[in-house]
């Protein structure tokens, strides 16, 4: 039934129908305020259940694009509404819908101005993540991936910290530049093969001394989402200012969108160029490794910390898919989907707190294990994922990008283990001073430890990581096909252009 229903559609624009039905509550501000959390809550708790329906019925031992949806839009220029999903794109769909509503559920007592618009914000945002997940036409996936702008510009700038005008102008002001030179490239594209299908610009052959440039235009874009160094300065201010919810989605989904591009356009797409600047992806992403965790361990603010080691995480993920090899690409993958969870994770960590003493110094703080014990635990989990420990998801991604890069250049996989040492000193020292020690401070004293939602909150997310760790064949399952479907075409391609170029 699933395979014959708009089911992509439908869990694309239920968050936007949500949203209009939202702006239309009446009443007075607390009765709107009650009714547009919960009509978010539900509206997103279904749409994470269809995704839940979509895993389902995923055929993971096929590596083309499944569910796939076809309507005329721009006939005139041959330009699509199509829509589909792959092993590589459908666990990102999931963790799109699966932090939303605990966005809204971190949200819900936090957030006490326009909580009508605050809501509609983020359902909004919901749409544009996943259809730009889901978009297999150019213009459509341009437009879904510009449209993750707006909603949030918003949230960072209306109900950011003090100096969120600065920083949602920084964040607009970065990604839009990078997203204009894409533009011309996709111009490029439908200029030179006569279309915006994304299946056949994945089968056609450009011409190499065209694909560099092309090439530069996707990576001033996908390099800025990820972001990587030296453009990944708007990031920790973004973190800072933005929500607690702001910074999860933000970190959680939005800097996927960056390495999701590399996998679905530049790798297929431009294998020639892609090769040839193999070089300086490694040396920028084993800089941002090493630079961005010293950098985490001079911190005093803990979301600055975690927005430092989120860079650092990213380059693993940058390695691996450069690789081009399966194993690295299967790494890059799970450390993008590890990463989303954890990295949400300790966002979500670092809310609890600043809600109940308002500040996310490192050094407001210490000895709290003896007044949040649950807390403390749920911390600690989270912490050990984001070091790699054996066990948690952190480490199955980070291992299979190390091994791929150990094959591709040994020199790069000891370069880049260095941020694996440098990533449990700065994650212990976090913890270590946070939750450790002497509870000496007045106001920490009468701290409260979870509460139900905070609790319905960290759950899944605890399971998830440990799931992952124990049982990763059960998720890299999804990707087997796919990533040895891109590897393959990435070879016969280069190999075909290389026999092109030979006499």
């Amino acid at each position: 039934m699933v395979l014959h229903f708009p089911i992509l559609s439908l869990v694309t624009f239920l968050p936007f129908i949500g949203a209009l039905f939202i702006f239309m509550i009446k009443g007075d501000e607390a009765t709107v305020a009650r009714n547009s959390r919960q009509l978010a809550l539900w509206t997103s708790l279904v749409t994470f259940t269809l995704s839940v329906l979509l895993i389902l019925s995923f055929d993971s031992d096929a590596a083309g694009f499944q569910f796939v949806e076809t309507e005329q839009w721009i006939s005139g220029l041959g330009i699509h509404y199509r829509m589909g999903v792959d092993g590589i794109s459908v666990w990102f769909v999931l963790l799109s819908t699966f932090l939303t509503p605990l966005c809204v559920l971190a949200s819900w007592e936090s957030i006490r101005s326009h909580v009508k618009e605050y809501m509609i914000a983020f359902l909004v945002l919901e749409t544009m993540m996943v259809g730009m997940f889901c978009a297999l036409d150019f213009v459509v996936f341009y437009l879904f991936f510009e449209g993750v702008l707006i909603p949030m510009f918003l949230i960072i700038g209306v109900w950011g910290g003090p100096r969120r005008i600065y920083a949602a102008f920084k964040f607009f002001l970065f990604t839009l530049a990078g997203s204009v030179l894409m533009l011309i490239a996709v111009l490029t594209f439908y200029v030179v093969v006569g279309t915006t299908d994304i299946q056949t610009l994945m089968q056609a052959r450009i011409d190499p001394s065209l694909q560099y440039w092309l090439w530069l235009a996707f990576f001033a874009s996908f390099a800025v989402k990820v972001p990587m160094w030296p453009v990944h300065t708007w990031l920790p201010d973004a973190h800072v200012e933005a929500p607690t919810a702001g910074s999860v989605i933000l970190a959680g989904v939005l800097l996927k969108m960056g390495a999701y591009g590399f996998l679905r356009f530049s790798l297929p797409m431009l294998p020639e160029a892609s090769l040839f600047f193999q070089p300086l992806i490694f040396t920028l992403s084993v800089v941002a490794i090493i630079y961005t965790s010293l950098v985490a361990l001079a911190q005093e603010d803990m979301k600055k910390l975690v927005a430092y080691s989120s860079v650092a995480h990213m380059g693993f993920v940058t390695i691996g898919i450069f690789t081009v090899s399966v194993q690295g690409v299967e790494g890059a993958l799970f450390q993008m989907l590890s990463h989303g969870i954890i990295s949400a994770a300790l966002f979500l960590c670092v809310g609890v707190v600043y809600d109940r003493i308002h500040s996310r110094d490192i050094a407001r703080y210490g000895g709290l294990v003896h007044r949040m014990p649950a807390y403390a635990l749920v911390f600690m989990v989270f912490t050990l994922g984001a070091l790699g420990l054996p066990g948690t998801s952190g480490f199955i991604g980070e291992f299979l990008s190390l091994l791929a890069a150990y094959q591709t250049n040994r020199l790069l996989a000891v370069l880049a283990s260095i941020g694996v040492v440098l990533g449990a000193v700065y994650m212990l020292w976090l913890y270590r001073r946070v939750m450790l020690g002497v509870l000496e401070k007045e106001e920490l004293k009468s701290i409260l430890d979870l509460n139900r939602r905070e609790v319905a909150i960290f759950t899944p997310l605890v399971v998830l990581v440990l799931w992952m760790g124990i049982y990763p064949e059960y998720f890299l399952g999804f990707m087997h096909a796919s990533a040895n479907n891109l590897v393959e075409n990435f070879e016969i391609a280069r190999g075909l252009q290389l026999a092109v170029a030979a006499p």
